[in-house]
């Protein structure tokens, strides 16, 4: 059968043979055996629903041996024989152009140039699935195929439930990721409702089908650097010769050596997992790989020495540079982490003194005494942070639940009132109020022709409107209108893309809706070849709810509340999203954050832009406009910007009560 009769149809109509997993790719870690008999069997049941009786012996013996060794049932059997990429969009078997796109955008994400594990499903973070099997990657495909402009797919945590009519205007796809009972958000009732294939852990992108490899988080986090750098380095200083250290090469946080070289600093990265600091490597993320602390230890005197702009992979434990480079009196001007601690049991976070196999093994043979190790570890990896920030070392947390975490194993974390960390957020000192309460964030697209060209084009568009902005820009804004020009400028150049022909960068409203207009332009045109998707990450504006990131500059006591992420896909929806997603967990973890997305088809239509400018307006100004009524001063001056702009546009704002009102009545109730 060849690709398009594949595609079209879903679960084959015989039984293939049997698959061994490859042996060239990432593996999921073994999951953690959690099941009761009676829940194993109901795991079984569940996983046969997919496929006819007459295949229930055979699958069931096999399904129970995936679920003993591996702790998850994956059906490799069912893995499709065709290479997984995203091919151009004309490549597709479908109805509608936009169902097109999406299978474009899931091939994407399971690109194993791409995807961390792609034979468990999983794009990034150690446990963000696009499907919980195969069976629901092949019948979601097959829907797609078939659908028409008058329905709308709707999935339950990588589960299709099916075709249901709606309305050309309406999302064509609907995803639901982990969405519990409050009460049922632990982490090991992730464990075992995701054993029994009822529900799964979707990331940010992943389970949104808008991940872009690398370059996704590239971006923000060059922003990120810059402006700490900003922060710490007096007036004429440049990052050249200075040390950024931090830990992580995976799906995600394989973007910090790149982002570090673009920052214009020495970046040492540590990575336990050898074949992630290899695969960064041999992709152009990092510049030098480097297996012993020692060579590590002279490679970086020589960077400083010679004020380089250079990154370095060290394969090992970060928690040994940290102490390594204290011992030696290296300074560090700023530190960070990005390993996986959302996820801290179950591969996201290795301790010392553990190889990475060695690891792996303890994890699902002794989980108890692996959970110790790593929280062992967290106290001392913290400890060592804190010898550094005593010598002037600027540490933020990277929003991956390192200081949560870290502050769960009793390490010194806390500040003195022992509610707060003594470390901020990023999104707390730098992206918050720099970026996101002035509805800066991480705008994205895709060329779904796979022609580089067509993204040359956009990335010449993009600039073009950029500079157009910057001209009449209150000074307020300029600096981000900056940083990135000068991005789109070079983005070409830092060999950013892996995967999709995409790019990201940080705009506003205005920003986004007139770069999207413009594209859809050229794609009427013809000037581009073929439709563009339009997404961006949910770590964003107004897509995320998550206390200790996206919203952690949130300080009227809302932090904890989920409102905005689910105004904002309701939102999304019924203004013009192509698709839309809403998901507990991602980033920071499992019951520790709601997060909304969306993806929108350009064709170059007049509903397209009538589309783009509606959803685009609201999907910024909904997050200026909660982070405004948070008294948040950025956001006040954006969205009373956006009001007299948009006569529409009618939004509460806050009165700011003086220190003094309160301090007055507060203490006359002392008194009294």
């Amino acid at each position: 059968m060849d690709f398009k009769a594949q595609i079209l149809a879903g679960i084959p109509s015989e039984l293939p043979k049997k698959k061994e997993r490859s042996s060239t790719v990432s593996h999921a870690p073994i999951r953690k055996d959690i099941l009761s008999t009676q829940e194993k069997k109901l795991a079984i049941r569940n996983a046969l629903r997919y496929f006819p009786q007459e295949w229930h012996q055979e699958l069931a013996e096999e399904f129970v041996q995936e679920l003993m060794e591996y702790g998850r049932i994956y059906m490799y059997r069912f893995h499709p024989d065709y290479k997984m990429y995203a091919r151009p969009i004309s490549k597709y078997p479908a109805k509608t152009t936009q169902a097109a796109a999406i299978m474009l955008m899931i091939q994407n994400n399971l690109d194993p140039a791409v995807a961390q594990h792609p034979e468990e499903l999983i794009t990034y973070g150690g446990n963000g699935a696009v499907f919980q099997n195969w069976a629901q990657y092949l019948l979601t495909i097959q829907f797609l195929a078939t659908m028409t402009e008058a329905q709308t797919l709707h999935i339950y945590s990588g589960h299709p439930m099916g075709l249901f009519p709606s309305s050309k205007e309406a999302p064509r796809v609907v995803v639901t990721n982990g969405m519990m009972i409050p009460n049922y958000s632990k982490p090991d009732d992730w464990e075992r409702f995701n054993a029994l294939g009822v529900t799964q852990y979707g990331q940010m992108t992943a389970g949104s089908y808008m991940y872009i490899g690398p370059q996704g988080i590239v971006h923000g986090t060059t922003i990120t650097v810059m402006n700490a750098f900003r922060k710490v380095l007096k007036s004429g200083e440049t990052p050249e010769g200075k040390i950024f250290l931090t830990a992580g090469l995976g799906g995600m946080s394989g973007a910090q050596p790149k982002a570090g070289n673009i920052a214009g600093c020495i970046t040492v990265c540590a990575e336990v997992n050898p074949a992630a600091a290899r695969k960064r490597f041999e992709q152009g993320w990092v510049d030098e790989l480097l297996e012993s602390i020692d060579n590590l230890l002279e490679r970086t005197k020589t960077a400083i020495a010679q004020k380089e702009v250079v990154s370095l992979a060290y394969i090992g434990n970060v928690v040994d540079v940290w102490e390594r480079f204290y011992k030696e009196n290296i300074f560090v001007h700023l530190g960070s982490d990005q390993t996986s601690l959302h996820n801290p049991w179950a591969g996201g976070y290795y301790p010392v003194g553990l190889g990475y196999e060695e690891a792996n093994e303890l994890m699902s043979t002794n989980p108890a005494l692996f959970k110790a190790k790593v929280q062992e570890s967290l106290r001392r990896h913290a400890s060592a942070i804190n010898k550094h920030t005593e010598r002037g070392c600027y540490f933020f947390d990277y929003g991956n639940a390192f200081l949560l975490e870290a502050s769960r194993a009793g390490a010194e974390v806390m500040a003195e009132n022992q509610v707060d960390f003594k470390y901020p957020s990023y999104v707390q000192d730098i992206l918050g109020p720099m970026c996101f309460d002035f509805g800066f964030g991480p705008f994205r697209w895709v060329c779904t022709s796979g022609n580089p060209e067509d993204l040359r084009k956009t990335d010449q568009i993009a600039l073009e409107v950029m500079l157009g902005i910057k001209t009449t820009a209150p000074a307020e804004i300029r600096q981000q209108l900056e940083d990135n020009i000068q991005w789109i400028q070079e983005a070409e150049e830092n060999n950013l893309v892996v995967g999709s022909q995409a790019r990201i960068l940080y705009a506003d409203a205005e920003g986004r809706a007139a770069i999207a207009e413009s594209f859809n332009q050229a794609v009427k045109s013809g000037e581009i070849s073929a439709p563009v998707v339009l997404g961006r990450d949910h770590h964003d504006v107004s897509g995320t709810d998550s206390p200790y990131r996206e919203t952690s500059n949130i300080y009227d006591g809302s932090k904890f509340t989920a409102d905005m992420a689910i105004h904002n896909v309701i939102g999304d929806s019924f203004r013009g999203a192509t698709w839309v997603s809403i998901h507990n967990g991602g980033g920071v973890g499992w019951g520790e954050v709601i997060n909304g997305g969306f993806g929108m088809v350009l064709d170059g239509t007049k509903e397209a832009s009538n589309r783009l400018k509606n959803m685009l307006f609201f999907d910024v100004n909904n997050g200026i406009a909660r982070r405004s009524w948070a008294r948040n001063k950025e956001a006040v001056f954006a969205i009373k910007r956006e009001m007299e702009r948009t006569p529409n546009l009618q939004v509460n704002l806050p009165n700011f009560v003086e220190d003094h009102v309160l301090e007055s009545v507060f203490k006359t109730k002392t008194e009294r």
